[in-house]
């Protein structure tokens, strides 16, 4: 099973249909509204606009996995990331990136290492994975700001020809 063939809904609940960034470079990002890590948004949606013409989107999670910081329904979050930060990416529906009742998603996502050689859960809120086309992942942890050199060279370097 690839990475483009998990079922997933929007905020809305319609359908989410991952084979859309199957030749794009997408960064998949577990997010939450009530984080300290929350103004990382602006960072996200400023990269989205930034390359979004050039085959690049970033893909928003919701997760009320740590510490309940995403207790909101659907459209509250919506309307958070919409007015608070401008929020034009697409976001997904709310899911578990941990555990027994972990999407099957971010259980593949999880299996690949970041840049130290750790594999393994979701370490916190805004933890990042740049899926390339074709589906190779690169995996940033929650401190690596959308603004970080390395990621924006992986992007650059991760975007279609």
């Amino acid at each position: 099973m690839s990475i483009y063939d998990h079922q997933l809904n929007r905020l809305d609940g319609t359908p989410l249909d991952l084979h859309d960034f199957e030749d794009k470079a997408v960064l998949i990002v577990n997010v939450a509204s009530k984080c300290g890590l929350t103004p990382q948004y602006e960072g996200l949606e400023k990269l989205h606009e930034e390359y979004a013409d050039k085959g690049f989107s970033v893909l928003g999670v919701p997760c009320n996995q740590f510490l309940g910081q995403e207790p909101g329904s659907a459209e509250e979050i919506a309307t958070f990331c919409s007015t608070t930060y401008g929020v034009t990416f697409p976001l997904a529906e709310k899911v578990e990136v941990n555990g027994d009742g972990r999407h099957g998603l971010f259980a593949e996502l999880t299996e690949v290492s970041d840049a130290e050689g750790n594999a393994g859960d979701v370490s916190w809120n805004f933890e990042k994975f740049l899926v390339a086309p074709g589906g190779a992942v690169t995996r940033f942890r929650p401190q690596v700001v959308p603004e970080d050199p390395a990621l924006v060279e992986a992007i650059e370097a991760a975007l279609p020809a």
